[in-house]
């Protein structure tokens, strides 16, 4: 293993980048700009039992340090993701992808992952219950420990590989969600999603968003990410993949001393989509400043 490896649920990453779904597509747009094979791996787009056209526009709203979004899970279905997405994107991308899963019925996660358990390229399932910009799941599932853990449950049951809870930050109690999905089966937590939050246009004096709210992202909700990492890494035993507000390897590092393992880049890909990659680029010398000789070394250290 290199210095900045880490091994996340069994499959070790060269490193511990993760673009975050939502915020690379399926790959291959990045390919374009550089190669993608340098990050740990990625999470590809939420992806649905059945298509989803989205949200009503506008979808997205400025805000200081970050963005609010209501994209809305927008994608092609999980069988053209199967027939078209990933056979684009195993021609420039060689290594294990973050399959992550969204639905509206613990039986639509069920069939989903189900799917792509089969896929060869997929390494773990990030199941989504925490998305807060959609009507009739997602966080739904996310706000509640019972619910979290029937999605569980119900995941594993039709799965063989690694299975990661992607839980929401809008809750009075992260922990108890968080044991819940462990004791439910789970292989691993990954958090934060977005904040729930709202922009109101001072013209029209109507909300910015079609949606009303959206998910808050950006690196605002640094600090925020820190402190939930640093709350379920002293109350589970299994990886956690942390993010939120991720700009800078100096932040991953911090994130990693919380308790994570892995760490994701989301909003920062859509201000620079070479952000990952750079981050990458700057690890050693953020490592060398702070005496840190491997990254796996420093994953809980601030506990």
């Amino acid at each position: 293993m290199g210095r900045l490896s880490v091994n996340l649920c069994g499959i070790e990453l060269d490193n511990p980048i993760i673009p975050a779904s939502g915020t690379f597509g399926y790959g291959y747009e990045f390919a374009e700009l550089y190669d993608i094979n340098v990050l740990g791996t990625f999470s590809f787009k939420g992806t649905t039992k059945d298509p989803r056209f989205g949200n009503p526009t506008p979808r997205i709203a400025e805000c200081t340090a970050g963005m609010i979004n209501a994209v809305g899970l927008q994608n092609p279905g999980v069988e053209k993701v199967i027939a078209e997405e990933l056979p684009k994107l195993k021609q420039c991308f060689n290594k294990k992808v973050m399959a992550n899963v969204s639905g509206f019925a613990v039986e639509d996660y069920a069939y989903t992952c189900e799917k792509l358990d089969k896929e060869e390229q997929v390494g773990w399932l990030e199941v989504n219950v925490s998305c807060p910009n959609v009507h009739g799941g997602g966080m739904s599932f996310g706000t509640n420990p019972e619910a979290a853990a029937e999605v569980t449950a119900a995941v594993k049951k039709v799965t063989t590989k690694p299975v990661i809870i992607k839980l929401s930050p809008n809750v009075t109690d992260i922990v108890s969600i968080a044991k819940a999905c462990e004791d439910a089966g789970a292989d691993g937590i990954s958090l934060i999603n977005t904040l729930l939050g709202m922009r109101i246009d001072l013209k029209t004096k109507k909300p910015v968003i079609a949606n009303k709210m959206g998910g808050f992202s950006g690196s605002a909700i640094f600090p925020v990410a820190v402190r939930m990492v640093y709350q379920v890494a002293n109350a589970v035993d299994i990886p956690i993949v942390g993010m939120g507000g991720v700009t800078t390897a100096e932040d991953v590092v911090e994130l990693m001393l919380a308790g994570a393992t892995a760490v994701e880049v989301g909003a920062a890909n859509l201000i620079d989509p070479m952000a990952s990659k750079n981050i990458i680029d700057d690890l050693p010398r953020v490592m060398d400043k702070y005496g840190i000789n491997n990254l796996s070394e420093i994953i809980g250290g601030a506990k």
